[in-house]
Formats: C-alpha cells, structure tokens, sequence
C-alpha cells in the first residue's frame, strides 16, 4: 500500500504538482495517487467498492468486476474515495448510458448498469443490509420491475441558484459529488415525455427574464392523470390506480412513477389483509393512497396523519371513491393511536414514513398497541432495517420482505416487509 509522506505542513501535492485540498488526510495515499482496482460490490449507495490489501476505496461509476483505473482525492478514517480515470476490464453488464450528463449529474447511479442487473444488485443490498442492520438473515423476493425503465418521473424538481450579474447559471441537479454545485439539464431521460416538453419551456421563460428571480430556487414540474403538467404547487393533481380516483396539490407529496404504482399498492393492500385483519390503519396516510387502496379488504379503515391538509385530501377521496367506511384523523405525534379503538389483534398496521424513517415515539407506541400485522413500506431500506429491529425485539417475525423498483436507474427503491405477531408471543430474546 502507498503511503503518502510531506516533509513540510503544507498539504501534500500531486505528481503534477497541484496541491491537496486544505484538510487533506494523506493517508495510506497521496493527493491524486492512481490505481488499478477491481471493483468487488456495489454499496447501498449506488458506489463500486474494492480494496487495496484490506483497505476499502469507493469508486462512483464502477461495476462489480471490473477492473479500473483510478485517482484518489479523498481518505476517511476508514476508507479512500477515488476518480474512476478509465474501464480496464469491463462489466458484461455495463451498458451506454442514454444520458449524455451521466457521470456529471448526481440524480442517477445506474444508467451504466444493464436493468436486469440493476434488479438484481438491488435485490441482494435489500439482503445485506437485513443482515448488517437488522441482524436477520430472510429470503428477499426478488424486485418487482417497473414498467418504464426510462420517462417513468410524474415529477421533476430542478434547481437554480442566485442569478449573477444577469446571468440565471445552470437550471437542473446537483453535480455528482457535490453538495452545492449544479449541472445544467436541459432534458432528463428518466422523466415523462410530457415534462420534459415542460421542462423546456420553462427553462426559456427563465432565462429570458432572470431579473425576476431573487434568489435561489427549487422549481416544480408535476404531471396529472390527463397529460398536463403543473408549475403551481397549489394546482390539484388527480391520479388513477386503477378504479380509485385519488386528488391532491402539486406540491405535496405523492408516489412519483404513476406506472408501477397500481401493483405497488395492491401488494401493501394484500399483505395488510393476509393475515385476516378485519381493521387497517395506516398510520402515515397522507392522501389516502394505501388506506383507500385497501379499504374494500376491511370492515374499517382509519388514516392517521399529522398534517391537517393531507388529512382533508384524504376525507374528499374517500368521498369522491364512495368509501364510506374510512375515516381520518389528524393526529398529534405523542397521540398516534389515541383514537383506535378496534381490538389489536384483529388490526393490521400500514406505516410508510419519510426517508429518516420512523422515531423512538411512534415505535414505542406502535409497539404498545401490538397489532396483529404491520406493513412497513419505506423508500429508505437502511432507515427501515433500524427501525425493524426495534420491531422484531418486541416479538414480531418477518413474514416477507417485497422490494419495488419505483426508480429505475437510480439506486433508490421501495421496500415492503410484512411482520406478524400471533397471540402471545412474547419478545425476542
């Protein structure tokens, strides 16, 4: 292994002598030090990983089995991160890339990646970190696909920042890597044809009177069931699964790939009900998606939510659905299940809560009440495997573990993992 050496404070150079960045760690390796290495996994991430001897360096861009060339520009405590430089050996499952600013822009991880293998990849991380997290070892099903593997996005949210004399700057996503600085994208693949189209315009409306933007922004372009698309949050969106009719404002959240969320929703309603519940609630409901979804396999359904908003969008799309044996509660955090009154073990639970996942209160709460079944749904796998194991101490078991690829090219997915609880089961040791 390299090891780095300055004979002075100044931070170590390069071979072509340009000087490390302030703070660079110069161990075990130089400023811009190459290497040839193979390339062994893929993290939860989307990065390729290898070794050099025991010591870890992540690679952005690399495949398993590879073997390249790399620069490196940072080392951690425990690991280095590196350039990819060139492709010495490639992956059988590398392919080209549809978009031109792949590499550059941050927002997709695996259009190098051949989409069965993408499937695949993401299928064993969902394992691996069950296993690491959750300290569980369960047969994950293997990933339900998307239907669209490109032009999928109902939703685009690009950025701009402060105009300078002028001049608005890139108009698109953070550069891969970065944490502040853009790239500039006129178009993006994995986006619906409709607002790209969208996109476009508007990107000409911007920059065609920059003196109207004060500051820096995050734009929204949101497509409806219809084929419009919207820039206002406020405008009210209307997407179908299959017969359900469900409404909400631009700008809140809702699933953003309308092409797999009709199976999606169906599984969660499924395993909510299989175990025989005859009660569901769907403890971060938002709009309604999965208490209406499943509403016709119960005799009661109750939404829980804390925002008042989202609470009355879901009142009106029970409404609008004819459901009438739903209701919804806004419910403050300290409170969640106050007002359940349906016998516990007669009760499935659905929880899909936002990327950090579930908090201490909540789970502590969850766990007190006992239902039957919980359905925790999460975009987050890492987040859900910590918050399983706080289920799993408490005596539920993993029924099935259910990934979905909502985001095709991206290393993001949706997990669905069903726990049970039989009467009397008393928590693990």
């Amino acid at each position: 292994m390299h090891l780095a050496m300055s004979s002075d404070d100044q931070p170590p150079a390069d071979p072509a002598g340009r000087r490390a960045p302030r703070g660079f760690r110069p161990e075990p390796f130089g400023y811009h030090t190459e290497l040839e290495l193979a390339i062994d996994t893929l993290t939860n991430e989307g990065v390729g990983l290898g070794r050099v001897d025991s010591w870890v360096v992540m690679v952005r861009h690399a495949l398993p089995g590879e073997l390249v060339r790399v620069r490196v520009y940072r080392n951690h405590k425990n690991y280095s991160e590196a350039d990819l430089l060139e492709v010495l050996v490639p992956s059988p499952d590398r392919v080209t890339p549809r978009c031109t600013l792949f590499g550059s822009c941050g927002g997709c991880q695996y259009q190098n990646l051949d989409y069965s293998a993408q499937l695949r990849w993401k299928q064993r991380q969902v394992a691996e970190l069950l296993q690491h997290l959750a300290g569980v070892e369960h047969e994950v099903d293997p990933v339900v696909p998307s239907p669209r593997e490109y032009g999928y996005r109902s939703k685009l949210t690009p950025h701009h920042q402060k105009p300078r004399q002028g001049d608005l700057g890139p108009i698109g996503f953070l550069q891969s890597g970065s944490r502040s600085r853009l790239v500039d994208v006129p178009e993006c693949p994995i986006a619906m044809p409709e607002i790209n189209a969208a996109l476009s315009d508007l990107r000409q409306q911007l920059r065609a009177a920059p003196s109207t933007r004060k500051r820096g922004a995050t734009l929204l372009l949101r497509a409806d069931g219809d084929g419009g698309v919207t820039t206002d949050h406020a405008e009210v969106i209307e997407e179908r699964i299959d017969d359900l009719r469900l409404r909400f404002q631009a700008g809140d959240f809702f699933q953003n790939n309308p092409f797999i969320l009709p199976r999606f929703a169906a599984h969660v309603a499924e395993q909510a009900a299989d175990d025989g519940a005859r009660h569901l609630v769907d403890a971060y409901c938002g709009s309604g998606l999965f208490a209406l979804a499943a509403a016709g396999r119960f005799d009661s359904v109750t939404g829980i939510e804390i925002s008042e908003s989202s609470i009355e969008w879901a009142r009106r799309n029970a409404d609008a659905n004819g459901i009438r044996h739903a209701r919804f509660i806004a419910a403050p955090a300290e409170a969640v299940f106050r007002d359940i009154a349906s016998p516990p073990d007669q009760t499935a639970i659905i929880m899909d809560p936002p990327r950090r996942g579930s908090d201490e209160q909540f789970l502590g709460q969850l766990i007190e009440f006992k239902p039957v079944t919980v359905v925790y749904v999460s975009c987050n796998p890492a987040t859900q495997m910590r918050d399983l194991r706080q289920l799993l101490d408490a005596g539920y078991r993993i029924a099935r573990v259910q990934p979905f690829d909502l985001f095709p090219q991206t290393r993001h997915l949706e997990c669905v993992i069903r726990l049970t609880r039989q009467p009397g089961d008393s928590p693990a040791p």
